[in-house]
This record gives C-alpha cells, structure tokens and sequence, in this order.
C-alpha cells in the first residue's frame, strides 16, 4: 500500500468499504451499549435544555451559553465560570444585590484573557483573569463561611466603586489553587463533595420553563427568567416536575438533585432596572411554594422555586440536550 503526502495511508477500495462498515458497526455498537446502559439503569426523558447560563460576577448579568462544560465547582466556559468574581466590602463582605440591586445592570464579557465589565454611562472595564501575584489575597465572608478571593486591583475597585455610589467596594477573583467553601457547611442537605466557589450554597440550580409560566399566571406583572438566575433552564416538563429529579442525566453530565432553592428579596429586583419592588414575585410565591412543615428548619419562612443540584460525574452539556431522570 502506498503512503500520501499527508503520512495517511491510502486503502484499495474494498479495503476502505470493510473500513467503513467497521466503522460504522462501532458507532451502532456505541448507541447500541448506550441504550443498554440506559434501559439497565432506567433512564426516562424528562424534558429538554432550552437555557444554559453562568453569572461570572455574583449578582451580576448573566451569561447565555450554547454549550458549556460542567465542572465540580458549577458551569465554565473557557475563561468564564459561574460566580468567580466578587464584590466585597472593604473588611471582606460579600455584596449582592440583596444590598446593592443595581449590581444586576453589570453585564460581562470575556476576551483576550481579559473580563470585561460594562454598565450604563460608564467606560468599559477590562481586567485581567490571570491576576498578578502581588494583588492581595481578602479572607471574604459569604453566608457564614470564608474563602478567599484575589484583588482585581484599584481600577476594578473604583469602577465599581463609581457606579454603585454608595461606598468604597473591591473586586475579587476565586483562583484554582484557593480551597471553596463546602455547601454542606452552609445547607445541611448537602454532601460533603458538594464545593462552591461564590455561589450562596450550590453548584447549580435547575429551573424549568413551566414553573416561571405557572408563577405568572398568578402575577398582574410578569417576571422574566432572569429573576431567578437559573443555571439550566428545561423545558418540555410540567410545572415544578425539577423538584422530583433525584438524579438526572443531561449530555456527559450526571447531577444528584439536593433540595430545593429558597427565594429571597433578590427575586424582586427588577433585571432590565435595577429596581427592588420587595414584593413580587416573592409575595405570591409565599402563597403557594412554603415547604412542609416538617422541613423549616431547613428553609424557615423562604418560599420554594428551582432546585438545587450536586454533580455527580463532570463532562459537557449543550442547548437542545435531553434530560434523563434516572429511576429507581
């Protein structure tokens, strides 16, 4: 046989017919092992992912993404990952939009190894995602733990600073080699391999197109999904369906369904303004979504919408993937 300029080697065509046919035999093969995994393990087709999205910022605009991959730690996609940055008081304080709404006007991008910032009637902020070594490492307090966080630098705090106008705040950067907060020290439902970076207490939450329709049903103002700040938004299900998923599968992912997500005052802020309404949709959410009364000490007088998850095998995900509900 002889050999291409390429160093491929060129089969006689019968050669290459018993080739493809090989090949073609191992792709069923494949599909065929694919579907026996899924019948032995009792996979049904639950719905479909109709949103994919990282909020790389705490409290900040989130990102819509086609594809991501799924790490221990929540979505990334390439120098983006899901609640990374933080804005702190200058004694280590988590900021949010609990205390400053109009944090969710900040929208992001990623380019050249750089984050960059943008809000109205301001300039662009670029800051490098590879900080240097010399910025200060802050002990930060989130929600009664703490973890580190590098500092963005004094161009980022004075932006920042700037356009909230309140008081003096800094940005902060979670790196690889810094330890994350364990959610099971936070929410005591989780798993002790359940990590975070920023997140209030989970590495994901799963939402579904029908629970947001239902919820507006009841309002005479319609909220959007952006209220809720999903990280996997799923259609093709009823209403509330995501809180029976003990284990779902969704691409190469695997995630282990935890409990539900407790809403707070955050819900009332207005995306498009920046605006706390400080009634709804939390106000009617309380009317329909309290838990049992057996689980508030878990999630006191919270109501109840979207559902935590832990990650049970990392790998990718994309829009328009099936969600399979593992039974038994």
């Amino acid at each position: 046989m002889g050999g291409s300029e390429s160093g491929l080697v060129s089969l006689p065509r019968p050669g290459w017919f018993l080739f493809s046919a090989l090949a073609l035999a191992a792709v069923l093969g494949v599909a065929s092992a694919w579907r026996r995994r899924r019948a032995l393990r009792g996979l049904v087709r639950v719905g479909t992912v109709s949103g994919l999205f990282i909020y790389p910022v705490k409290s900040c605009r989130g990102l819509a993404l086609k594809r991501a991959e799924m790490t221990q730690l929540g979505l990334r996609c390439g120098d983006m990952r899901d609640r990374y940055w933080l804005v702190i008081k200058e004694d280590g304080h988590k900021v949010t939009a609990r205390e400053e709404p109009r944090l969710v006007l900040i929208s992001l991008t990623s380019e050249n190894g750089y984050l960059i910032l943008s809000a109205p009637e301001m300039e662009d902020l670029h800051i490098p995602v590879e900080l240097s070594p010399k910025n200060l490492v802050h002990n930060c307090r989130l929600f009664g733990s703490d973890v580190q966080g590098r500092d963005c630098g004094e161009e980022a705090a004075q932006w920042i600073t700037a356009f909230l106008n309140s008081h003096p705040y800094r940005l902060v950067h979670f790196e690889a080699s810094m330890v994350p907060r364990n959610a099971k020290d936070i929410m005591e439902p989780f798993r002790p391999s359940d990590k975070i970076a920023y997140p209030d207490c989970s590495p994901v939450m799963v939402l579904s197109e029908a629970s947001v329709e239902e919820l507006n049903s009841r309002l005479e103002k319609k909220v959007q999904i952006r209220n809720f700040r999903p990280n996997i938004l799923v259609t093709g299900c009823g209403p509330h369906e995501e809180d029976t998923w003990n284990e779902i599968v969704v691409g190469s992912v695997e995630m282990k369904g935890i409990m539900a997500c407790p809403r707070c005052i955050f819900t009332t802020v207005d995306p498009d303004t920046g605006i706390m309404d400080r009634k709804e949709p939390l106000d009617t959410l309380k009317s329909y979504r309290m838990c049992d009364p057996s689980e508030q000490l878990i999630y006191k007088s919270h109501p109840l919408f979207g559902w935590y998850f832990g990650i049970a095998k990392t790998g990718t995900l994309q829009v328009g993937d099936p969600v399979y509900k593992i039974k038994g």
